[in-house]
């Protein structure tokens, strides 16, 4: 099976880059706002355990089948990082499918930067052999439906733990 790796992917204002631990102070700021967790669930974790997380999710999956791939999103203009996003593929019985999610730090959001890398993300994906993405999105939380629905997903009224599953085909 077919390991993926996160590259470097450039859009109009942004790259997202490969995660990496040293990105955990950084990102510790840019998602340290509570309101970040209204829909998920617990609270903003500070610079150890976002390196402790990140470390875990560098390492990847334990399944060689499947691959976490997670890059950080820098707003070159401002030269800092404003949040990530992130792709698990892995193969179903309809070929390789990627379940992506994204977060923007509350002081960059409105500004398109969520929709752009997951844009980015979604067409980098689609180069890889991935013939679908899907996303679970809490039904109270409409800017990521808004993200959703600007990428081209589709809410498909499957509901997962609490969340709505939508879905893009991208690839033959």
């Amino acid at each position: 099976m077919r390991r993926f790796a996160a590259r470097p992917i450039g859009t109009r204002r942004l790259d997202l880059l490969p995660l990496l631990v040293e990105h955990a102070e950084e990102m510790s700021g840019v998602l340290s706002d509570p309101a970040l967790h209204t829909f998920i669930g617990g609270v903003p974790d500070g610079p150890r355990e976002l390196r402790s997380r990140y470390r875990r999710m560098t390492a990847g999956s334990p399944d060689p089948a499947v691959s976490w791939l997670n890059w950080v999103i820098r707003l070159r203009d401002e030269s800092c990082l404003t949040g990530t996003v992130q792709a698990t593929v892995g193969p179903t019985r309809h070929g390789l499918v990627a379940e992506i999610a994204w977060v923007v730090g509350t002081p960059w959001q409105g500004r398109g930067i969520a929709t752009e890398a997951s844009r980015g993300l979604v067409d980098w994906l689609g180069g890889q052999s991935v013939q679908a993405v899907i996303a679970h999105i809490h039904p109270e939380h409409r800017a990521s439906a808004a993200v959703a629905t600007a990428v081209g997903l589709a809410p498909l009224g499957v509901w997962h733990e609490g969340e709505i599953r939508w879905r893009r085909s991208i690839g033959g």
